[in-house]
């Protein structure tokens, strides 16, 4: 991210009249942690397994999220029951967002009568473009000088205080609102799915993207930094009335189809919903709560002590046999559709490019070369020297076997060690110009971060 699989509704659900109930959930202030996932093994052979009862009281199955978003526009009717809805969006025109106050009395007191932020994003869906999402964007940026992914339909919009688009993020602007009242913010999206395809010879599908919110409220400085509630649904954005021509499309497909094929599929609902994350930060607690309220209780004895890391670790074939093929893959589905926050990011470039760049401009201000000037983003989630080598040897395609050591330069020039303990004391987006040295006695390697 939506994810809206109409089953039997709580009275509270009829009674608002805008809400469905949703199968999933996504994390867009999450953590990917795929690289580490658990063998069926391990699952199995964990202790949780054997007991009888949770430690989630039974009033947490009722539990109402403090906020929800709901954006106006339908669904696509050709998407199976346990999948995610996919919702499609036409470039450029504007759609309302309503921005909704799910609060029991009583709740959240601290909010009461004061304003909470939401930033609202474009990222993507797929998780190969998640991690290069930093070049994605840039790219798009130097194809579209001046014109923004998102944007806010300000004059459109009700109950928004201080809206702002940072010029250096195209694809976020954020807001002020009071829940108390009346709030809806109209966006939109200018850029199209398949401006992203690897391929473009004509005829290919776009990528899927995802509309995200996150709100947060003032902490005791003022900032609005407190983590209330991320929610998102999965989008896919046409030129415009492409959107309407695939909706069409999509209906009369189902149409066609055997009464009995039709059983397999979702309806297309008026409105989409986005829904709530798991974030890789939450506690075996927090992870209970989530899998009550995304209807996975009977399983919640099973993962009573997994954390929401542990939960995003699992791959489809764990919990298609943990729950079953059917919760199973709703359960993955559900997982699987967060947005992608690496712990750590870094970016290289090697040295010899580095040194081009750095070679005297002209008078007019123009550099000598005429090469541009690109670092490569390196994402690392278990924060090793393993994993440094393994994506080091990625970028330049070569067998992490090949290098023998990574380097440091520290101070008066020592080449310090790189150790697992250095890296997890790097700071984020940390830039380093990578010095290769071949290494006299093997074909290997050897690294210096500069």
């Amino acid at each position: 991210m939506a994810w809206a699989l109409k089953l039997p509704l709580t009275d509270e659900v009829i009674e608002s009249g805008l809400v469905q109930d949703f199968d999933a959930s996504l994390s867009g202030i999450g953590q990917e942690l795929g690289a580490g996932a658990y063998s069926m093994s391990d699952v199995l052979a964990l202790p949780i397994f054997k007991q009888e009862e949770s430690n989630l009281p039974p009033d947490n199955e009722n539990k109402i999220l403090p906020f929800q978003y709901v954006l106006c526009a339908a669904t696509s009717p050709a998407i199976k029951l346990h999948d995610e809805t996919l919702t499609y969006l036409n470039q450029g025109q504007s759609y309302e967002i309503r921005m909704l106050d799910n609060r029991k009395i009583g709740e959240l007191p601290e909010i009461t009568g004061k304003m909470v932020k939401s930033i609202i994003r474009v990222v993507f869906h797929d998780r190969r473009l998640q991690y290069t999402e930093h070049q994605q964007l840039e790219g798009w940026r130097w194809n579209r000088p001046g014109d923004r992914i998102l944007d806010l339909d300000i004059p459109m919009s009700v109950g928004i205080i201080d809206p702002r688009a940072n010029p250096t993020q195209l694809n976020t602007v954020e807001f002020l609102w009071d829940p108390s009242k009346r709030t809806s913010v109209f966006i939109q999206v200018h850029c199209i799915s398949t401006e992203f395809t690897m391929r473009k010879h004509g005829g290919e599908k776009g990528v899927p993207f995802r509309i995200q919110i996150d709100t947060f409220k003032e902490n005791e400085n003022g900032e609005y930094t407190e983590h209330l509630h991320s929610a998102s649904c999965q989008v896919k954005v046409f030129k415009p009335k492409g959107a309407d021509r695939k909706q069409k499309t999509d209906r009369e497909k189902m149409e066609k189809r055997a009464p009995q094929e039709k059983e397999k599929y979702q309806p297309s609902y008026e409105t989409t919903i986005l829904t709530e994350n798991l974030l890789a930060t939450a506690t075996p607690q927090d992870a209970q709560q989530w899998l009550h309220r995304n209807r996975f209780s009977p399983f919640c004895r099973l993962f009573t002590s997994f954390s929401g890391a542990d939960l995003l670790k699992l791959t489809r074939e764990d919990v298609i046999q943990i729950c079953g093929p059917a919760d199973g893959i709703r359960l993955f589905n559900a997982l699987k559709g967060r947005v992608v926050r690496p712990r750590l990011t870094i970016y290289v470039c090697q040295e010899s490019q580095h040194a081009r760049e750095q070679q005297p401009k002209h008078e007019n201000g123009d550099a000598a070369a005429s090469t541009f000037y690109v670092y490569h983003a390196i994402y690392l989630e278990e924060l090793t020297a393993v994993e440094l080598t393994e994506k080091l040897a990625q970028l330049f395609n070569i067998s992490p076997r090949q290098i023998h050591q990574i380097f440091k330069q520290g101070p008066t020039g020592i080449h310090v060690l790189v150790s697992d303990e250095m890296i997890q004391n790097f700071q984020d987006e940390v830039c380093f110009v990578l010095d290769t040295m071949k290494d006299d006695t093997s074909d290997g390697y050897h690294i210096i971060l500069k």
